[in-house]
């Protein structure tokens, strides 16, 4: 008789972690599930194209990158993505207005003179805006341009020559309140469509250049507004049919009290109790609009606006206009992904109205509650502690940005905080961020540095696990669930850089206990690096397919650097050692700092990290670029740390000058200029009444009697520290 299997008994716990993402809808983390298996639609309101891009781009944009990344490459969701640029805009129409103006402005031959004239008729426009404005900082602003426009001005009084490079000053110092001028005057004139197709298109194409520089990934879709409208009109024409739109005078309005009153809808669900802020709802129209009187309710919002003279247009059934700017991403989700989509993103400051309005527009248009599962909003951006604010130029470029960190650092920066919560670009921050590249950096070229001979092909290659090869490899499989529950934790990045130095300090540790190469377990250390790799990798800090550490160089087609290069570095090192050893034994000092010159000057320009320890040297293979700009970075903390220094001890100088200043007051004079706090003082000098002539209590007249007898005794040490002097 055959022995039947026995009863198989799975010793698992059980236990496994879900994706929880947290949801703007219900402002808490919800279990994440898509609509349609391990297939995701997201739709990710992009750009409006009428500047350069700056860092609350960056904000935005990186932070969805880092969370797409990992839904595709962790948890492998099949994702598409779709991204929107809004290239039709009052914001944008203005701009290519004051642009134009202003170029065909500075082209005529107008005289210095007649130009002043004009720059003072202008400059009384911004002096009005300034003494009208309420908002402290707005007001700032308009002082700011006024006193820059000023300047100018009075050195043109004060010039004797009146030259063509004082003209082009002029210019460039009025252009902001030239152009608002210009505007006003002519704007109505323009009806060139190129003009308002132009400014977006540039723009556009510098931002995608500057998503390219951060590494962020490119969408799978990208619509434009100006190439949507026939779709964005028979959308505004759906929301009619179902009756939650009119049209008023050739614009065409929601109506949000129908639609809030409606069964199974529901108006703000973002943020309901901005419901009704006019101020709000004002701004999400945009400075073009003026048309309350249109409207059947105040919170009622544009879904197609009647084109003014000066304003791009296009054929509807309402007559010529051009799309409001709530409508667009409504029209062009749907038009890509139907009625209903799993992810919308944008960044916190689009809640309401615009994406409350779009909520509402595409349930109107579809008949459905539910068009968004999840709406994502990243966190705002302060800038040395302070709200970055475009409107108020407070603001970083991408391209100034780039400048001062690589882009692998900001990303990093961005690591460091929850999306969803606000991130601070500052000096301490990023200080933060290069502490990490750095420890990452330091612990893969060691890890490198000790493996490089080894090709894991040979029994010798693998050893026995001892116990403190466990105790690592039990801290390496506790940090990866660790991990894990991080990334499922609606994505909490912050958390995931912590464990990473956590196991980088644990591995160092384990180095530096068993310093003896040969002894280490160069397959487990080998394995931690590979994973962290892969973690940086999936969070796009790392852009090539390196296996293990950061790229030695940012050119993708230079391949197997470490096995081509390092033989003849070695031999290099090896000879530099034998130099510096003889060196030093006949004390050649000169010899000495040519070493050192070939280390920190020559070799780092070709992308050579040259480090000496104290048993041997260690050669690092670095991408060129990045370890100049480390250089400077370096450079620059120490320059800023010594003027952080001097600045202490000027405030120390200052605080003792002070003291002894102090000390030169004779007590009976210390209270008599105190005439806003006391208004009588008795034979010594010491306050009796306060300021309101009213006695003082005996718990403060104590007080003030004490600090009286210090300041004798501190004028008495005085007096004969300066009697001691005049004798010497």
């Amino acid at each position: 008789m055959k022995r039947a299997l026995p009863a198989w008994q799975s010793s698992s716990k059980n236990e496994t972690d879900e994706l929880v993402m947290f949801n703007s809808l219900t402002r808490q983390k919800e279990i994440f599930k898509p609509l349609d298996g391990k297939h995701l639609k997201w739709y990710s309101c992009g750009p409006t194209v009428y500047d350069e891009s700056h860092m609350g781009h960056a904000r935005c944009f990186i932070s969805f990158d880092i969370l797409r990344r990992v839904l595709q490459d962790y948890f492998k969701y099949d994702v598409t993505y779709c991204m929107n640029v809004t290239d039709i805009d009052d914001k944008i129409i203005t701009r290519a207005r004051k642009n134009y103006l202003f170029e065909e402005y500075s082209k005529t031959s107008s005289s210095i003179e007649k130009i002043v004239d004009n720059v003072k008729e202008a400059l009384s426009l911004t002096e009005q805006k300034a003494l009208e404005e309420q908002d402290k900082d707005k007001k700032d602003m308009y002082n700011k341009i006024i006193s820059s426009v000023k300047f100018v001005l009075d050195k043109f009084d004060k010039s004797s020559n009146k030259n063509e490079q004082l003209r082009k000053e002029i210019l460039d110092a009025s252009s902001e309140v030239l152009s608002t001028w210009l505007d006003k005057l002519k704007g109505k004139d323009v009806t060139d469509n190129s003009i308002f197709r132009t400014l977006p298109r540039h723009y556009e194409d510098e931002f995608h250049k500057d998503m390219a520089a951060l590494n962020i990934l490119p969408a799978n879709v990208l619509t434009r507004v100006s190439e949507y409208v026939p779709e964005i009109i028979e959308f505004i024409q759906d929301i009619i049919k179902n009756g939650f739109a009119y049209e008023s005078k050739g614009s065409v309005y929601f109506d949000t009290i129908k639609f809030s009153n409606s069964e199974n809808h529901y108006y703000a669900k973002l943020v309901p109790e901005a419901f009704g802020d006019t101020k709000a709802l004002a701004e999400g129209e945009g400075d073009l609009t003026d048309q309350a009187q249109e409207k059947r309710n105040p919170a009622d919002f544009a879904l197609w606006k009647f084109s003014k003279p000066g304003e791009p247009s296009w054929e509807s059934p309402w007559g010529r206009g051009r799309p409001g700017w709530h409508i667009e991403c409504s029209a062009m989700a749907g038009a890509i992904f139907g009625s209903n989509i799993d992810i919308h993103s944008g960044g916190t400051d689009l809640k309401f109205p615009h994406h409350d309005n779009e909520i509402a527009q595409s349930e109107a248009a579809f008949c459905n509650n539910n068009w968004v599962n999840f709406f994502l909003h990243s966190g705002h951006l302060h800038i040395q502690g302070c709200k970055m604010s475009k409107s108020l130029k407070n603001f970083i470029t991408i391209k100034d940005a780039l400048k001062n960190y690589t882009s692998r650092q900001i990303r990093i920066l961005f690591l460091l905080y929850q999306w969803k919560d606000t991130l601070d670009y500052s000096d301490q921050a990023m200080e933060t961020a290069l502490n990490f590249e750095k420890t990452c950096k330091e612990f893969f070229f060691k890890i490198k540095d000790f493996s490089r001979d080894i090709k894991f092909d040979q029994a010798n290659d693998f050893k026995k696990l001892g116990k403190t090869e466990k105790v690592l490899l039990s801290t390496f499989n506790e940090k990866k669930s660790l991990i894990h529950k991080a990334l499922c934790d609606s994505i909490n990045t912050p958390q995931v850089v912590k464990e990473i130095l956590n196991l980088i300090s644990c591995s160092n540790t384990y180095m530096n206990s068993n310093y003896n190469q040969e002894s280490f377990n160069l397959a487990l250390l080998r394995d931690i690096a590979i994973y962290i790799t892969s973690l940086l990798k999936i969070f796009g800090v790392i852009e090539t397919n390196e296996l293990m550490g950061f790229p030695a160089s940012n050119k993708t087609e230079i391949q197997n650097q470490d096995e081509l290069l390092m033989p003849y570095l070695n031999v290099l090192s090896k000879f530099r050692d034998d130099v510096r050893t003889e060196a030093r034994a006949s004390k050649q000092s000169q010899i000495l700092n040519i070493c050192d010159k070939l280390r920190d000057d020559v070799l780092p320009n070709l992308g050579v990290l040259m480090e000496d320890l104290n048993d041997r040297t260690v050669i690092k293979l670095c991408d060129k670029e990045t370890l100049l700009k480390e250089r400077e970075q370096k450079i620059l903390l120490a320059e800023r740390k010594k003027a952080d220094d001097l600045k202490r001890k000027q405030e120390l100088e200052r605080a003792r000058k002070e003291k002894e200043a102090k000390k030169a007051i004779p007590p009976h004079e210390m209270f008599l200029k105190e005439t806003d706090k006391y208004s009588k003082f008795d034979e010594r000098g010491i306050p009796v009444l306060d300021a309101e002539g009213k006695e003082l209590s005996k718990g403060a007249r104590k007080k003030l009697e004490k600090l009286f007898e210090t300041q004798a005794k501190n004028y008495q040490e005085y007096l004969e520290s300066k009697k001691k002097m005049s004798e010497s």
